[in-house]
């Protein structure tokens, strides 16, 4: 497709807002500003404009290439690390105004991993290697040219063709923020009115849990439950959802972003995670930033990640292969159960896990303990939290190198792991060992402790982690059974 004029792709917008309904609720006003656009564009324009959108697939939208800083400025709340800003352009591309339902699914695959059941829910628990998968046979069905070939742990994207494909991480961010520059392209503290998380923990509760009157957004509802793809309003390019509901695969390898300034970038070439954006129905508002990375081992699937298409609205050209560093260990040989506990939640179900398996039981203790008392805990964890903070370890693993399987216990604080667990986690080296999670929560689930993990140790194999309410009630021992026979731990 040849380029357009800026004012060309200004009027495409029109017709595309317009279309996916971010102006329905002002009809006559739509109708005035598309009749202003056809009486000043040229007849040369209007055809290229009708082409344009001719080209656009149903329920997509254009979204027009630009320049844009990629990442979180430095005083950004709750940001990470990873997330250094720096300059990216992108070329024009299509994105679908909504994430991939059940139904669009399963009509392809024939089949619908979900936990949650619903036609018009988001398709969740797939793997980043299933969202390829799906790409490629909706292309096929639709007679168009499949993005991807896959062999193995090698995936080649042919940047030329017509086809469905992930978004890179940069086009996932632009498109999200939508010309914003604040932390949600709400451009204010996202309320649980305006997207699907865990409206219980608004942005910044963290250090205004006690003094709720200091923040911009008040907590709100926590559906537990992913909605309905056309749920809240569109951002400002007629994109639904891209905060919350469920979070969204990206083509890219988690690594560092490059300090030079980049257009159409790919990501790392090679690497052992990839990226999902947008933060889930149980995310606290921190992890949907624009700015925030998660990531997760390809062939891993949440019952938060989904998928969102895009397509190409150029002529691309080239290929770029990706080879995953392929980790052939599995859980077996000597296990050891390390576990940070505070309240006794965790380590009543490391005792239960230790009383089925056999396997030698780790207490991670701290040299300067955490409060006893509530109040100052929660404090004092999301101080931590916030700092990233190594808190110094009282307990040491004399023998680690003896381990080939760690069970990693742990309590979900402010949707994350404590620090503590980091700090155990940078004192080892875990190439090639597995590690399987075990969290105890309040509501959250995993929050986003599955991804805290698998930044710090890329090199370890990530099992099938498990998820306890409080202290697990009656069911604890049958959950635990069959979450270690999942795993191969007992057979």
């Amino acid at each position: 497709m040849k380029r357009i004029s800026a004012f060309l792709m200004a009027a495409v917008m029109v017709f595309s807002l317009a279309a996916c309904g971010t102006m329905s609720q002002e009809p006559e006003t739509s109708r005035s500003e598309t009749e202003a656009v056809q009486s000043t564009v040229s007849s040369e324009e209007t055809e290229d404009l009708n082409a344009v959108l001719s080209e656009a697939p149903e329920n997509f939208v254009l979204i027009t290439g630009g320049t844009f800083e990629m990442g979180s400025p430095d005083m950004e709340g709750w940001r990470s690390e990873d997330e250094t800003q720096h300059t990216v352009t992108v070329s024009d591309f299509y994105m679908s105004m909504y994430e991939v339902t059940q139904t669009e699914y399963a009509e392809v695959m024939g089949n619908n991993p979900s936990s949650f059941s619903g036609d018009a829910l988001p398709v969740e628990n797939v793997s980043w290697l299933d969202a390829v998968a799906y790409c490629n046979a909706r292309s096929e069905l639709e007679g168009l040219t499949p993005a991807y070939a896959i062999d193995g742990q090698t995936v080649t994207w042919d940047r030329s063709a017509d086809g469905y494909r992930l978004p890179t991480e940069a086009e996932w961010e632009y498109a999200c923020r939508a010309g914003t520059v604040t932390p949600f392209n709400t451009e204010t503290s996202i309320s649980a009115e305006e997207a699907n998380y865990y409206g219980h923990y608004p942005y910044e509760i963290e250090e205004n849990y006690f003094s709720q009157g200091n923040l911009d957004t008040q907590p709100g509802e926590y559906r537990q439950t992913t909605v309905e793809v056309t749920s809240f309003s569109p951002n400002g390019w007629g994109l639904y959802n891209m905060h919350g509901n469920v979070s969204e695969w990206v083509w890219d390898y988690y690594g560092a972003y490059s300090a030079e300034e980049q257009r159409d970038p790919t990501g790392p070439e090679t690497g052992t995670l990839r990226v999902y954006r947008g933060g889930g129905w149980n995310d606290f508002a921190k992890n949907m930033r624009s700015a925030y990375r998660a990531a997760m081992a390809e062939d891993k699937g949440s019952f938060n990640i989904g998928i969102r298409l895009v397509k190409n609205a150029g002529n691309g050209a080239g290929s770029v292969v990706s080879t995953g560093t392929e980790n052939t260990e599995s859980a077996g040989g000597k296990v050891l159960i390390a576990y940070f506990s505070w309240g006794g939640n965790t380590a009543g179900i490391a005792e239960e896990i230790q009383s089925q398996t056999g396997a030698d039981l780790f207490e991670i203790t701290l040299v300067n303990p955490y409060s006893t008392d509530y109040n100052t805990v929660l404090d004092e964890a999301q101080r931590d939290q916030n700092e990233q903070a190594r808190p110094e370890l009282a307990t040491h693993v004399e023998n680690m190198d003896e381990y080939d399987t760690i069970l990693l216990g742990y309590p979900n604080w402010w949707a994350s792991i404590p620090m503590p667990i980091a700090s155990f986690l940078e004192e080892y080296d875990f190439t090639g060992k597995t590690i399987i999670p075990f969290c105890s929560h309040g509501g959250g689930r995993f929050g986003q402790s599955l991804t805290a993990i698998a930044k710090l140790v890329p090199d370890a194999v990530m099992g099938e982690a498990l998820s306890v309410h409080y202290s697990g009630g009656d069911s604890l021992p049958d959950d635990i059974t069959e979450w270690l026979e999942s795993n191969g731990i007992l057979e």
